[in-house]
């Protein structure tokens, strides 16, 4: 991998931690201030779509270096989300981004971490 698209995708990588994390601080409001604001449904799409965007650019810069399930799921989730918005279930919503965006942060953060690992012996 060339040194720019290295460093595209750590930009990539640290912008997709910055709006999980984001997403979590939403959840934290819970499941009933969801239900109640009409702005959180549309805020959780915008997240979606972002997530869904920024795996897309990860496994196209490096397909094989994202490779866990998770990365085509957050696609597959974006591209639903944008496409059918019309047919969103919001609890699928809710669970997705309570539940799945977990996952994918967690799994962004190993990428971090084993990057920051390989700076450091180079």
């Amino acid at each position: 991998m060339s040194p720019e698209s290295r460093d595209r995708c750590e930009r990539w990588l640290t912008d997709l931690a910055a709006t999980l994390e984001r997403a979590a601080d939403l959840v934290a409001r819970g499941e009933e201030a969801f239900r109640a604001d009409e702005a959180l449904p549309l805020a959780f799409e915008a997240l979606a779509n972002r997530v869904g965007d920024l795996a897309k650019r990860l496994t196209a810069a490096a397909p094989g270096e994202f490779t866990e399930p998770v990365w085509s799921q957050a696609a597959r989730n974006r591209d639903f989300v944008v496409h059918h918005y019309d047919r969103l279930d919001t609890h699928a919503l809710w669970n997705t981004v309570a539940t799945a965006f977990p996952q994918l942060h967690a799994v962004v953060l190993a990428h971090l971490a084993r990057r920051a690992h390989l700076a450091r012996r180079s």
